[in-house]
């Protein structure tokens, strides 16, 4: 076994999920990271905790949508009692087709996610992670040589987290005391609101209200939009790609909308619910080690120099205690390249250009 899958597999379970003797751990294994479950079933092992394994797989899910009459039970109780029981979740992902459910009518998906939302809501109360064994279909679908494909992933995955917990605290900090962010491009002028709300300093662990692995973010929970924004990173949304997809906001509400290429599934997303034409999340990468496009949004959104912005559901961890925030069935991130002529302010203030923040070298004001 590569001695880096084992690096990967501590990182996970000592920084990112913080897991104790007796904890009870649910591991859910995609088909091609048996390597990385083994290497954490050890660590788990070796910490006294608890494991259950499970087996996930988009085909299977696919099959199973398919041949569905539509009429899904709610949060089906054997599912929910599992997970209600468990600490801590951990989510392997590692598929062998990543456009496995690519055909699932758009009908029949949307009513699946609704019957699980329950279900999700459950598994946001354990301390749960998220994170991908390299294998070679998301080496294929970043357009990469295997062997190159899993040195990028490790470099992003195996970071000195904690240096950089504390370079993103300074972002955080600037965040909090806000109460306007704006971003400017050529093609984007955009504004939101982010007074009251708690930006996330989202360094890969549970100790930072920080779920996936790597990470390498600060998230916050904007209202109030207005402008638009042109998100320039390729992407693939359900099994279609998508390019250069521009929003129009008004009063907080996405009013128009047009793509390059994938129209069709942003007007899906975006008839989702009520929510689903709001923003949930405004996030700004700052993995370094992240240093091109994967067409994968667990990589892709928290590379340096970009911006994402995601409609439908708001995080809880950004919200003040009592606070209800944009409510969804969704969360789809949507990302945008400030590299050149671009800038980030927060109450006027320009905390970002051309990617560089100002608490970096080679920022210019």
């Amino acid at each position: 076994m590569d001695e880096r899958v084992r690096e990967h597999a501590a990182v996970l379970v000592d920084w990112s999920a913080r897991v104790e003797a007796g904890d009870d751990v649910v591991v859910s294994v995609g088909p091609d990271a048996h390597e990385l479950a083994v290497a954490v079933a050890e660590e788990l092992g070796d910490r006294g905790a608890n494991l259950l394994a499970t087996y996930s797989s988009g085909e299977v899910t696919r099959a199973y949508i398919r041949a569905h009459d539509g009429d899904f039970d709610e949060s089906p109780a054997h599912e929910r009692a599992l997970v209600e029981n468990a600490d801590v979740y951990l989510s392997l992902g590692g598929g062998r087709n990543t456009s496995a459910t690519a055909d699932v009518p758009g009908e029949q998906r949307r009513a699946y996610n609704d019957a699980r939302s329950e279900l999700r809501e459950t598994r946001l109360g354990t301390r749960w992670v998220s994170t991908v064994h390299p294998t070679r279909s998301l080496a294929q679908q970043a357009n990469m040589a295997y062997e190159a494909y899993r040195e990028f992933a490790y470099d992003a995955i195996l970071r000195d987290w904690e240096s950089l917990a504390d370079e993103m605290a300074q972002l955080k900090d600037l965040l909090d005391v806000g109460s306007e962010v704006r971003l400017v491009s050529s093609d984007t002028d955009l504004t939101m609101e982010i007074e009251g709300r708690t930006a996330v300093n989202s360094a890969a662990s549970v100790a930072y209200d920080s779920h996936n692995l790597p990470s390498g973010e600060v998230f916050t929970a904007p209202y109030a939009t207005e402008g638009e924004v042109t998100f320039d990173v390729p992407m693939t949304l359900r099994g279609e790609s998508v390019r250069n997809v521009r929003l129009e906001f008004e009063n907080g509400e996405v009013v128009d909308y047009d793509a390059e290429q994938g129209g069709a599934v942003i007007g899906e997303i975006l008839e989702t619910d009520d929510g689903a034409r709001r923003l949930g999340e405004l996030g700004i990468g700052m993995n370094r080690g992240i240093d091109r496009y994967t067409d994968n949004i667990l990589f892709d959104e928290k590379m340096g120099d970009t911006v994402h912005l995601a409609v439908g559901r708001a995080y809880d961890a950004c919200l003040s205690e009592g606070e209800s925030g944009n409510e969804s069935a969704i969360h789809v991130d949507l990302i945008t390249d400030v590299s050149e002529n671009s800038r980030l302010e927060i109450d006027g203030e320009v905390v970002q250009r051309d990617g560089t923040f100002r608490f970096e070298d080679g920022f210019d004001g």
